[in-house]
């Protein structure tokens, strides 16, 4: 490594000179001798060496000298006759010497230097064009009419004979040339002489008859040296010489000088471009040639001008061949058959190659114009692999937006652009405005080619659909890299699959983690239903007009309701809020909401950067916030009408100042909220619930004073600043009482104190720390399975366990880091104590020893090593007490030889689930959300192809949400992670999409923001009777938000056979469990209803619906077979046997192999839940999706779906389930806790104890 200029070495003073552009290098010794590495001595001509002497060195010299003086105190004792300097031996060693010789110093001027030879190569050229150009002038000043001669002879006359067969050839070989004009041909030839000879002496590599034959050699020499000859020898100045052909070097030039151009200013040459101009310039100089050729050989024949020729050349060159100018004699004829054979040849190949290139190009994108990315906005896509679903997800995600509108969309992708894509970009409405790129993310050209630098945003997505996901992340956070090191003012919008990933892009501004958003929204479906539809409701683009022209009240409201989306305004600017500047949050919530119909959700100070989910009545609000909210549309694109207003105002209203008009509302509804003006003031704190009767909480209950008679009962007005007596929430670390379960006698199982604290164990850097309940010591790795026994405990299964609750299973391939973010959700802070459902992990794969430890500190966390599609599996889990299941994507079969196929097993395995335990829920994940349909699918269900003809209507109007009314999507038991891809999407246009949804998915927790929760709305709270006045109650009473309803309501399909809804809930059947009684009793009991009225099912027709006709032949089958050898009593026993087989429904027979399963691996029996014991009433809240429409009713079903914001008008039913934004208990520990400590003791004291999936009150 050499040394920098004047660095001292041991024995030795480096020194460098530099000069033409290399690096000139000399090593002076000690000694003083000066000794520069002569090229070619001693080491075969090479320069770039160093001889050292070292023998010289030794190192005892080395250590016990001083450090030599300066040069200049040197040269002072030089000359005052110091003899020390005389002994420096120290020896000068220069480098690159080779490259200072007058050969190398011309080639780096004239070829190497990229700037020089551009300047030559342009030189050249505009020679090459000057004589073309001369000879032109030439052609135009010669008249064969006025003599032809040599220079200095006699003229002499030529007359054409078209009769004589005879050639004369003077005017063939001699033309008239000026003298100015030979003097100039002269300069010009003597010049291109001279500067091709150079260049071939100096691209000289040993072969000089290479250099000699070339084409370009040969034409330059034709038609340079005659020029100089006539120099010397004047009678030849009038010699015709074909400059014309220098056409041919001026196009050979034009090509050099292009590739020199590229080269110089650093710019990906285009093939494409290179291959037009060739063949442009090929035409053009055939036609040159052409028209010149056989211009000069008819001055011995028809005499052509220089225009005739041009158009002869033209229409032959056409094929048109019009035929009235033709060569008259025959050496133009010749030209003219050779000119038309090598323009077949040249031609066809130029085209060749430019239809191929053309064909390239059309498969890598070709590039994205410099001047439209200068002038126009544009956005990168960069994926792995391009499917027409992500397309479209994109496009039509990322157009919906009008002020996008005029944006182009560049797809920057290393593989062949599909089929169906190219069919897709070949529509005229996205083939101006999306390019497709063929390239790599990893490489500067290609970044170039879709002009990075220059781009709005750049979207990198990750290939999910690959086997090995983590090493598609890892080519994701490359590109991540590439796209930053090129154009670092670029923003990045990254989505990455595992989140042990994610802190390798945190320098993007936006990031989404795939595995995160999944398990934490799968980990909330089972304590909010339909979570997964909420959310994906709310990040699609949509403006609501989705079913809107469908007979179905429930699909017209569902899809009106789906298109609210989150928005964002600044209080001060805002016709929403800032009236309400200076009062509390929740009361801007609630009056914003009563008039205007938005739901205020969160807010962000200006001066900080968290956004804060229901800060809570204590928050005031100022001008300078900004305000999220959940609406159909944008303040900005709504209009305002206060006709109730100016109505209230000229009447003088009372009460104006807290409820001015109720903007286009019903009559019912304003009537209902001008009720809560007159409201008891007195009764305004939180009474303890009665104890006995009833399942709501005090939080919806009736007031015992407001309600009696006939008056209607009022509702506690929302204070304009927080009183802190009146707020039921209350410090969860401060007060554990309600959470104590005190265990039976009959369990006889000790009391596990759980504390609160952050989780010590994360499994991935970068995850949120989120407050949990936690157990006091770690537990140990072999308690953590659940059906192995050890030596801590004995419990093999899960009923030995004892557990309060019901069961939350899990089925996954894999204890991946994501899984982590469904067990935080579930054991947060604010989740109470007896409202904790104990996990299970159903595990393909062992967990290892990372994920044990970050899961071990958490209480009722269980795995289990086991399949979904194994029924051991599952019974071991405990899944006859569990009531969710929840169903993971395997990464081993998200990839499938044919489309769509992934999902295949998934489907079969859960569909048999639902048989198997048709009273669990369960969530599914899938990795196609278009294979949704056949979660739920019946071939003969006209309802079904209803709802098919319905999506299809809707894809067609070019909705986002198309698949939006399959019923497994509005339940909220299906998902598909591709369904968030618009998440990302959106926060394009909408960067606090991001941290708003990771915030209701319990992802992030930011000190004084709310989280999302759920509430039932039991029979006892209809006295409320809409969801406006809900809305007023909640934040009267609790300071929560509703966003949203969780809507469950039967639905009777038209069919030729009435039937009786009522008769039907008034039903339930008893299967025995031993098989004696059931023989003796029948298979089918009964018992009478319980509204009045028994209906009894025994044999005859009244049940026949419910019987399995298949089991019929294979009874009479087995009963002729058995007549042959037994006698009267065989036949009765047969006879006996046929009538309990016809009797038998396919329910029993999966109910039967269930406990059959269960005795073999020694589990109780008792706990199986058979769906024979299931009333019409239990199937609607347990939400079947019409799973048992074909053992209790063929015309029957329960449906669900999610309203987003409903109006306030909207009548509350029996089963609602209200989404809530409930404000973060520890906001206000310090300044409040004593007092929300009291009222907290009144708070959910009836609360059922038996709530399972929802927090009632």
């Amino acid at each position: 490594m050499p040394l920098p200029d004047g660095a001292h070495s041991p024995g030795g003073v480096y020194r460098g000179a530099r000069g033409g552009g290399h690096t000139n290098r000399t090593f002076v010794f000690d000694d003083g001798r000066c000794a520069a590495r002569q090229p070619g001595a001693g080491d075969g001509g090479r320069g770039d060496g160093a001889l050292l002497d070292t023998a010289s060195l030794k190192m005892s010299d080395l250590d016990s000298e001083l450090v030599p003086l300066p040069p200049r105190y040197r040269f002072r004792d030089l000359l005052l006759g110091d003899q020390s300097f005389q002994n420096d031996d120290r020896v000068q060693v220069e480098f690159y010497v080779n490259e200072n010789t007058f050969k190398e110093r011309l080639k780096l001027f004239f070829i190497k230097n990229q700037r020089s030879s551009l300047r030559i190569r342009l030189l050249n050229f505009s020679l090459k064009l000057l004589t073309c150009l001369l000879y032109i002038v030439r052609v135009l000043l010669d008249d064969p009419a006025l003599g032809i001669g040599c220079w200095g002879c006699p003229k002499q006359n030529y007359t054409f004979n078209e009769s004589s067969s005879e050639i004369n050839w003077a005017p063939i070989l001699w033309v008239e040339r000026k003298t100015a004009l030979w003097a100039t041909q002269v300069t010009v030839a003597a010049v291109s002489f001279l500067e091709t000879t150079l260049l071939t002496y100096l691209s000289y590599k040993g072969n000089i008859w290479e250099q000699i034959f070339r084409v370009a050699f040969v034409l330059e020499m034709i038609n340079t040296l005659p020029f100089i000859i006539t120099i010397f020898w004047p009678p030849l100045r009038n010699l015709f010489i074909p400059v014309f052909l220098n056409c041919w070097l001026a196009k050979h030039a034009l090509e050099n000088m292009i590739n020199d151009f590229h080269r110089a200013i650093l710019r990906t040459q285009s093939a494409m471009f290179n291959q037009v101009l060739i063949l442009f310039c090929t035409l053009l100089c055939l036609v040159f040639t052409g028209t010149c050729g056989i211009q000069h050989l008819e001055r011995a024949g028809g005499n052509l001008s220089l225009l005739t020729s041009f158009y002869f050349c033209i229409v032959t060159f056409s094929t048109v061949g019009y035929g009235d100018v033709t060569p008259k004699i025959w050496p133009s004829q010749l030209l003219v058959a050779i000119m038309i054979c090598v323009a077949l040849v040249v031609l066809p190949l130029q085209f060749e190659e430019l239809v191929y290139l053309w064909m390239e190009r059309q498969k890598s994108g070709g590039n994205y114009s410099r001047h439209r990315a200068q002038t126009e906005k544009h956005v990168i896509l960069c994926v792995s692999s391009l499917k027409i679903d992500l397309l479209m997800d994109f496009l039509n995600e990322f157009y919906a937006h009008p002020r996008l509108q005029d944006y182009y969309v560049v797809i920057l992708c290393p593989t062949e652009m599909d089929i169906q894509v190219r069919r897709v970009l070949q529509i005229p409405l996205w083939s101006q405005r999306v390019i497709y790129l063929q390239g790599s993310a990893l490489k500067d050209q290609d970044l170039m080619r879709a002009k990075m630098d220059n781009g709005e945003a750049c979207f990198i997505l990750s290939s999910r659909n690959e086997v090995d996901r983590t090493a598609a992340d890892h080519q994701t956070i490359l590109r991540a890299w590439a796209v930053k090191d090129f154009a670092p003012n670029c923003p990045l919008y990254v989505q990455i699959l595992k989140p042990e990933n994610k802190f390798h892009v945190k320098f993007a501004e936006h990031v989404v983690c795939e595995e995160e958003c999944k398990y934490a929204m799968l980990a909330l479906s089972c304590i909010c239903p339909a979570t997964p539809t909420l959310i994906t409701l709310l990040v699609h683009t949509s403006r609501g007009q989705e079913g809107q022209d469908s007979p179905e009240q429930w699909q017209r409201m569902y899809g009106r309701c789906s298109g609210n989306e989150v928005y964002h305004i600044r209080m001060g600017d805002s016709k929403f809020f800032r009236e309400y500047e200076g009062k509390s949050f929740t009361y801007a919530a609630f009056h914003a909401h009563k008039k205007y119909g938005v739901c205020l959700i969160g807010l962000k100070r200006e001066e900080s950067k968290s956004i804060l989910l229901n800060p809570g009545p204590r928050h005031i609000l100022a001008a300078s916030d900004t305000c999220f909210y959940i609406n159909i549309t944008k303040e900005e694109n709504s209009a305002f009408i206060f006709k109730q207003e100016e109505k209230q105002k000229k009447k003088g209203f009372a009460g104006q100042g807290l409820y001015e008009g109720s903007s286009r509302l019903p009559v019912h509804s304003i009537i209902a909220s001008m009720g809560t003006v007159a409201m008891d003031l007195q009764n305004t704190e939180c009474q303890p619930a009665q104890s006995g009767g009833g399942s709501g909480g005090s939080k919806l209950a009736l007031p015992t004073e407001n309600g009696s008679g006939s008056r209607r009962p009022s509702i506690a007005p929302v204070l304009e600043v927080a009183d802190s007596s009146t707020l039921l929430p209350c410090d969860l670390l401060s007060d554990q009482s309600e959470d104590e379960m005190t265990p039976s006698d009959e369990e006889g199982l000790s009391v596990v104190e759980y504390v609160k604290g952050y989780p010590p164990n994360s499994p991935y850097i970068g995850s949120s720390p989120t407050l949990c309940h936690l157990l006091p010591v770690k537990a140990p790795f072999c308690c953590l399975r659940l059906d192995k026994g050890c030596k801590h405990n004995s419990y093999e299964d899960a009923k030995a366990y004892g557990f309060k609750n019901r069961l939350i299973i899990v089925s996954a391939e894999t204890a991946g880091n994501g899984l982590y973010n469904f067990i935080v959700p579930l054991r947060a802070y604010y989740r109470p104590r007896r409202e904790l459902n104990p996990i299970v992990l159903l595990l393909d794969n062992r967990p290892d020893h990372h994920f044990l430890e970050a899961i071990c500190c958490f209480p009722m966390v269980y795995y289990m090593e086991g399949s979904v599609d194994n029924l051991d599996s599952l019974l071991q889990c405990g899944i006859i007490y569990a009531d969710n299941l929840v169903v993971v994507d395997k990464e081993s079969t998200m990839s499938a030889k044919e489309d769509y196929m992934a999902d295949a097993k998934t489907i079969v395995n859960v569909q048999t689930m639902f048989r198997l335990f048709p009273s669990l829920s369960i969530t599914t994940e899938l990795t196609h959300p278009s294979n949704m349909r056949f979660m739920q699918f019946r071939a003969k269900d006209s309802y079904s192809l209803a709802l098919s003809r319905l999506e299809k209507r809707e894809r067609e109007n070019g909705s986002n949400l198309a698949f939006m009314f399959r019923l497994p999507f509005a339940a909220g038991r299906v998902f598909s992670i591709s369904m968030l891809d618009t998440l990302l999407y959106q926060s394009f246009v909408k960067d606090y999409m991001i941290p708003i949804t990771r915030l209701l998915l319990g992802l992030d927790t930011t000190p004084g923001s709310g989280y999302l929760c759920a509430m039932k709305v039991t029979e006892d709270d209809l006295w409320i009777r809409t969801y406006g006045r809900l809305f007023q109650k909640l934040c009267s009473s609790s300071a929560e938000i509703p966003i949203g309803i969780y809507r469950t309501e039967s639905h009777v399909f038209s069919s030729s056979e009435p039937h009786n809804l009522r008769a039907q809930s008034q039903v339930s059947v008893s299967v025995e469990h031993h098989e004696e009684t059931r023989e003796a009793q029948g298979p089918w009991g009964s018992r009478a209803g319980t509204g009045g009225g028994g209906h009894t099912v025994g044999g005859g027709s009244a049940e026949r619906p419910l019987l399995r006709r298949k089991s019929l032949p294979w009874a009479r089958r087995l009963s002729r077979k058995g007549t042959r050898h037994t006698g009267k009593a065989a036949a009765e026993e047969i006879s006996q046997q046929r009538l309990r087989l016809h009797q038998r429904s396919e329910r029993q027979e999966l109910s039967e192999l269930v406990k059959n399963r269960m005795k073999h691996l020694g589990l109780p029996t008792t706990g199986y839940e058979d769906v024979a014991n299931l009333t019409a009433s239990d199937v609607m809240n347990r939400v079947n999706l019409g799973y048992l429409q074909d053992e209790m009713n063929d015309q029957q079903n329960t449906l669900s779906y999610v309203l987003i914001n409903p109006p306030p008008d909207t009548r509350l039913e029996p089963n609602d389930i209200v989404y809530l934004i409930r404000s973060d208990p520890l906001a206000h520990v310090a300044s409040s806790s004593r007092s929300r400590k009291s009222s907290c003791s009144n708070k959910l004291a009836s609360c059922n104890p038996e709530t399972r999936d929802e927090t009632q009150f």
